[in-house]
């Protein structure tokens, strides 16, 4: 679904949401081999289109929104001030697949994204935090993460995903 003003020529807001120039990273890919398990860290991994990543446990049906899930790197810094810590929060800790530098992921939804020469992503909505947290994180961990989530996804177009592969928005057509 397309945003609401996109296309609309004379809105300022459409011009503000369609100017997005920047590129981003991807960081970190991690798979969750079972549920609960921990995250396996991998450089790369295949994204089945409209499915899931190879070796994560995770099986959404066709369709369905969250497919993938993303964080933004520059929120792993952000998670750890709040919760005290001295450093940037480990990115297998947070249980998402995908950490993006560089480009601002919640401006990115109800887009599309690329990611290298291949993927295509669909920015679906936000990946709100689970009780999860308190465990990994400790106390507060919830908390923590409200608002620095990440988001989910739908694989529009599979292929290889690589770590340090370009992040850019796919303008509409």
């Amino acid at each position: 679904m397309p945003f609401p003003f996109f296309g609309d020529d004379k809105s300022t807001i459409a011009r503000l949401l369609g100017t997005l120039p920047q590129q981003g990273r991807l960081e970190w890919i991690g798979l969750r081999p079972a549920r609960r398990e921990a995250m396996q860290s991998v450089l790369t991994v295949e994204a089945e289109t409209d499915r899931h990543l190879h070796g994560d446990h995770a099986r959404p049906k066709p369709g369905g929104k969250r497919q993938v899930t993303l964080v933004q790197q520059e929120h792993l810094a952000a998670v750890a001030g709040f919760l005290g810590l001295p450093a940037p929060v480990a990115p297998e800790r947070l249980r998402r697949n995908l950490v993006v530098s560089g480009i601002n992921l919640l401006a990115l939804k109800n887009r599309k994204i690329r990611i290298g020469a291949e993927v295509v992503l669909e920015i679906t909505g936000e990946c709100h935090p689970c009780s999860r947290m308190e465990e990994e994180l400790g106390p507060g961990g919830y908390n923590a993460m409200r608002g620095h989530g990440g988001l989910t996804a739908r694989i529009v177009q599979g292929g290889t995903l690589k770590a340090g592969d370009v992040v850019q928005v796919v303008l509409p057509e």
